[in-house]
């Protein structure tokens, strides 16, 4: 190894489609036997998967709260739930159904809106809809935290759920974690001084993150049922970033901050590991809850994502209008 240089990222693989054969016309391909393993394989066979690990392990909350299933059954697709997978009563005994999201994609929000869709035409009515998958698109989380009328969560799935030999080696069996809806203020702010002029004639803004809101089961909702969503704080916010200017596609983060990191942790640390150029005076502001001042962008929207200190992830979009 060079120890004059600095590897700043992990190892990484290329993969490639394997090329293409064609046998010519003279040729024939010899008859294969099928494969009746194929007909337990695929979507219905994952879902299945998943919905066992669902009834056995639950769904993890804040502070060791767990969301425990009584039973779940799977919901049949030849009926018309094609986006509704599960269907059952939590031990608390609310009324619940589960919507999973694909294997190797974000779940996006057409699904976020036929599922729901979905949930309305069953009988009786659940108290609860859950979207459990590996990533998230920016806007189904919006319009799952924007969901009113029925108490929409969204649980994180462990990527190992993905291999199975990794599932069977993992030292912890969680495979659901709840995540949080952001908790985030914008406010406008008088122009910094020094700014150029041509920036200096629109309004200026400033966001302030408060935590984020978590599905609290020892609470009690206004119906008498449990679970009641809560405002969640501060202290366990490892990470948040924020994009000025975003698009409603991707997110480019433009400042970003470490509130948990410690003295010699976060940008100190990134500064002393590669070092980086930075701007000492705004170290100590990138490590904490509020961001630096900053004009509206052409788009007129911000995004607000927050990682807390478990890893799970959370969006918050804000339109500026």
């Amino acid at each position: 190894m060079a120890k004059d240089k600095l590897r700043i990222t992990g190892p990484f693989t290329v993969e490639a489609v394997p090329f293409p054969t064609v046998l010519s016309l003279d040729e024939q391909a010899p008859a294969q036997e099928a494969d009746a393993s194929i007909a337990r394989a695929g979507e219905s066979s994952r879902q299945h998967r998943w919905r066992d690990e669902l009834l056995k392990t639950g769904i993890r909350g804040k502070g060791g709260q767990m969301l425990r299933f009584a039973e779940l059954e799977t919901l049949p697709s030849g009926e018309g739930y094609r986006h509704l997978h599960c269907a059952g009563h939590l031990s608390t005994g609310e009324r619940i159904v589960v919507s999973f999201g694909p294997e190797h994609a974000a779940l996006e929000q057409r699904q976020v809106e036929l599922a729901m869709r979905e949930a309305g035409e069953l009988f009786p009515r659940p108290k609860i809809i859950v979207y459990c998958a590996f990533a998230f698109d920016p806007e189904a989380a919006k319009d799952i935290d924007a969901t009113r009328g029925i108490t929409a969560l969204k649980a994180q799935m462990n990527t190992d759920l993905l291999t199975e030999d990794l599932k069977k080696g993992r030292s912890s069996n969680q495979s659901f974690w709840l995540m949080g809806q952001p908790e985030v203020e914008l406010r406008k702010v008088a122009t910094p001084k020094g700014t150029d002029p041509a920036d200096a004639s629109g309004p200026w803004y400033q966001v302030e993150v408060h935590g984020f809101d978590y599905f609290d089961m020892s609470r009690k909702a206004a119906d008498g049922t449990n679970g009641e969503l809560v405002s969640g704080g501060k202290g366990k916010i490892a990470a948040w970033s924020l994009d000025t200017n975003y698009d409603d596609r991707s997110l480019f983060p433009t400042q970003v901050f470490f509130p948990m990191a410690g003295a010699k942790d976060g940008w100190y640390k990134l500064k002393k590991d590669i070092k980086a150029e930075l701007n000492e005076a705004l170290l100590d502001q990138l490590h904490g809850t509020v961001s630096l001042p900053f004009a509206a962008g052409s788009y007129r929207k911000v995004a607000v994502k927050i990682v807390d200190d478990r890893g799970i992830e959370s969006l918050k979009v804000i339109s500026l209008d």
